[in-house]
Order: C-alpha cells, then sequence, then structure tokens
C-alpha cells in the first residue's frame, strides 16, 4: 500500500519546512502548494499555486489524508496599509481556495488542519485558554478575518484549528534572532519584561500535528503552546542561561522601536504578548516532552546532552 499523502499549503516556511521533513520521515507523502517554481527535495513535492484561486495544485488533494493550511504573509514586516491588506487577505483568500477545491475532490481529505494564531487573545497577562476573550488592535482583527474564513468553510469532515503560539528551533523561527542578540551580550529583557511569552518546543508542535492526523476525536479549536508560558525577562534569562552567556541589560522599550524601525518591522511583535495555556490539549491527555523552558532550551541547544541531564 502507498505510503498517505499529506499536503501542506504555504509549507515554504519555517514550520512548513520542518513539519515536512518530520512527516515524511513518518513514511508520509508531502507536497508543498507553494508560490514559488514547481520542483523536488528530498521531503517533498512543491506545487505552484497563487493562494488565491483553484488551480493545478487541486489535484494534490484529492485522495490525500489531510490538508495543513500555514499560508499566510508573514507579521515581521511594517503594519502599513498595504501590507495589512495583504496580511489579512492572503490568510482569508488561502482558506477561500482550499475550500473551493475541495468540492472539485472525488475524495477530499477527511481532514483539514488549519493554522491560527494565539495573537488572537490581544497583549494581555491574563491566562487564556480557548474560550478566553479576544483582544484588541490589528493582529486581532487579523485573527478573527482568518478563523470566520475557516468557520465559514463549506467543507464538512473533520476540521481542527491550531493557534500556535512560539514555536522554539534552532534552525529558524523567532529564536534564532534572539540566541544571536543573546551571544552578542544584548540578551536581557525587552521593555518591561513583564510581557508574556507562550512557547512550545518544535519536537512538541510536530507531536501535535501527529495526534491530530491519528485522533479522530480531535476536532475545533486548540492552543497549540507549552503548558508553562514565562515572562519575557524569565525567557531572555534561561536563553542565557542555555547559551551559558552572562547577565545582559534590560533594553528600554525605545530602543526597541527604534530597533524595530531599523529593522523594517513593529515594535509590539516583542513589546506586547500573551500568557496562554493549552487546555484542551491537557484536557484530552496530550502529553508534553518539554513542558518546562531551561530544559527545552537546554535540548534544543544541546541536543546531544543525555535526557537525564536535561531535567
Amino acid at each position: 500500500m502507498d505510503n498517505p499523502s499529506l499536503v501542506i499549503a504555504g509549507g515554504s516556511g519555517f514550520l512548513g519546512q520542518a513539519m515536512a521533513r518530520h512527516l515524511s520521515q513518518r513514511g508520509y507523502r508531502i507536497s508543498i502548494l507553494t508560490r514559488g517554481p514547481a520542483r523536488t527535495s528530498a521531503h517533498a513535492t512543491y506545487i505552484p499555486w497563487d493562494a488565491q484561486s483553484v488551480g493545478p495544485w487541486a489535484h494534490a488533494l484529492d485522495g490525500a489524508a489531510a490538508v495543513i493550511n500555514l499560508a499566510g504573509k508573514s507579521v515581521n514586516t511594517r503594519y502599513t496599509p498595504a501590507n495589512r491588506r495583504e496580511i489579512i487577505e492572503s490568510r482569508v483568500r488561502s482558506v477561500r481556495a482550499i475550500d473551493q477545491a475541495m468540492r472539485r475532490c472525488q475524495q477530499p481529505p477527511p481532514l483539514w488542519v488549519q493554522a491560527g494564531s494565539l495573537a488572537i487573545y490581544g497583549d494581555t497577562t491574563q491566562t487564556c485558554a480557548e474560550d478566553a476573550p479576544y483582544g484588541e488592535g490589528f493582529p486581532v482583527e487579523t485573527c478573527i478575518a482568518w478563523e470566520q474564513a475557516f468557520a465559514q468553510a463549506s467543507y464538512d469532515q473533520r476540521k481542527v484549528l491550531l493557534r500556535i503560539g512560539f514555536v522554539l528551533d534552532a534552525e529558524g523561527g523567532a529564536l534564532e534572532p534572539l540566541a544571536k542578540l543573546a551571544r552578542l551580550g544584548l540578551g536581557g529583557a525587552a521593555g518591561s519584561g513583564q510581557q508574556y511569552i507562550s512557547w512550545l518546543h518544535i519536537h512538541d508542535f510536530h507531536r501535535i500535528i501527529m495526534w491530530c492526523l491519528s485522533q479522530q476525536t480531535a476536532s475545533g479549536t486548540y492552543n497549540v503552546t507549552g503548558p508553562s508560558p514565562a515572562t519575557n525577562q524569565a525567557f531572555m534569562a534561561a536563553l542565557r542561561r542555555s547559551l551559558h552567556r552572562p547577565w545582559s541589560p534590560p533594553i528600554p522599550s525605545a530602543a526597541v522601536r527604534i530597533g524595530a524601525w531599523a529593522m523594517r518591522t513593529e515594535a509590539d511583535l516583542v513589546l506586547k504578548g500573551r500568557r496562554c495555556i493549552p487546555a484542551r490539549l491537557l484536557r484530552e491527555s496530550f502529553t508534553f516532552d518539554y513542558p518546562e523552558l531551561r530544559p527545552a532550551l537546554d535540548a534544543i541547544f544541546a541536543p546531544a546532552a543525555p535526557r537525564a541531564a536535561l531535567g
């Protein structure tokens, strides 16, 4: 019997690439829908799409075990009117395109896993489970439009929405620049340092994806984050210890804003945060291999270390 196929839409980024490697090593045939050219790698077949209309790429969905949609313009940019529009539209249009493609399938995938974001809870230090109220601001508006498009999709088989937090990995994502700053002696707390980071080791992220694929009862919305969110101050302290770096002075909010302006991004990505917990995953008996921050960071930066030494 052929290995089951999976389609990852918008899988050319950090999470999509890591997911493709992980799933292909576990026997899945991976197709990645990309804005780039058609090609084949050791882990996936890349199929061009425009992320907004149905095209030949739709054939990849027919008979697949699942589609996982990660598509959307990066929020690591300035929130100009043009970028705001593209951030929202790239998410909403990709959901609608996949929904339209599903209708054309003779055998649509029995599972649709849709990425979302913990940013829907806004900037808060209150503990947020999946039923917490939404926040305010542009990131929240983006998340609401994104989730509404998914909820309105006519696809009527199993649907899972993953509100994804700060995924930790040394080879990409937001941890990589933070580690570089820490190594340069600039690893102090940002602003007040009291804003929360809801983090997750990439190993547990992969395990959650596999859990969604295998657990037929998994459905609806899940916070995809570890059970121990940390303040920015505590996170940076743990990162320095894992990298064997000394204490670093805090970085004032004004300096963060100047640096963000120079890097053409938004300071609020660092200065604001949210304190989220994976209430549904825990209630449904998912167990984390890395529930605590320091062992998670130690495992990332010293992967050859024995597990006993990480505890």
